[in-house]
Parts: C-alpha cells; sequence; structure tokens
C-alpha cells in the first residue's frame, strides 16, 4: 500500500503537437494547463484537463522534435471522458471531424450503460462515457 497517493497524469506521445491541442482543447473541452519547451532534450510538453493538476488528473502530451512516427502499444486501451450526453456529444464530434469508431449505444452486457469511442489524430481511443456531471 502506498500511502497518500494519488492518479496525477497519463503521458501519450504525439506526432503533431498543434493537432493534439487542438483535439484535447478544442474539440474535448479541455483546457491547456501549462506547456513547457526543451530546447537541449528537443521535446515540448503540454499539459490537458478538465481541473487543476492539484485536484484531478491530466493528460501530458509529450512531442518529440523532428519526424516520429509512433505504434501505439496493443496493451493500452483508452482514456476515458464523463460526459452528460453520449449521443449530444459524439453529434457534436462527428460534425467537428473527430473519426467515430464507435457511435452511442448502450454497452453490450449492460444496457444502463451508454458510451461511445472516438480517436484522437494520433488514433489514441477516447471512451465517452455518459454520466450525470451536473453544470
Amino acid at each position: 500500500m502506498v500511502p497518500h497517493a494519488r492518479l496525477l497524469h497519463t503521458m501519450l506521445r504525439v506526432r503533431d503537437l498543434d493537432a493534439s491541442l487542438d483535439f484535447y482543447v478544442g474539440k474535448l473541452s479541455m483546457r491547456l494547463l501549462r506547456r513547457r519547451d526543451f530546447p537541449e532534450g528537443q521535446f515540448t510538453l503540454a499539459f490537458v484537463g478538465y481541473g487543476h493538476e492539484s485536484e484531478t488528473a491530466v493528460v501530458e502530451l509529450t512531442h518529440n522534435w523532428g519526424e516520429q512516427d509512433y505504434t501505439l502499444g496493443t496493451a493500452f486501451g483508452h482514456i476515458a471522458i464523463g460526459v452528460d450526453d453520449v449521443f449530444a456529444a459524439i453529434r457534436g464530434l462527428d460534425q467537428q471531424g473527430v473519426k467515430v469508431v464507435r457511435p452511442a449505444g448502450p454497452l453490450k452486457g449492460d444496457e444502463s450503460e451508454t458510451i461511445a469511442f472516438i480517436e484522437d489524430p494520433d488514433g489514441y481511443r477516447i471512451e465517452l462515457i455518459e454520466r450525470s456531471l451536473g453544470a
């Protein structure tokens, strides 16, 4: 057991940081929390999320400068995001050109849960799960 532990962030390597920021900030409505270039290491880090890092887990987007082509690991599944209305979220994201890989609908085996899957510009899967989040 690790006392007083908390999940801080999940790191994803991205090929095009601007496209990734457009997706996570522009389309998924996350906030850009911080961004920093590391010229000596030839990389940029951008942290995005729905709340401040001191309160909630966030996503770290790592962009290594130069031409990079990454292969998605077969062990990685997805990032899950709770939304008030999965059907409305998918309609809006689809209209913005986001790739929908599983339309909104009930979870197989649990008709009470509504989910959908989309992909970010690098092919990482994002699951949208309907939750009553309030305003």
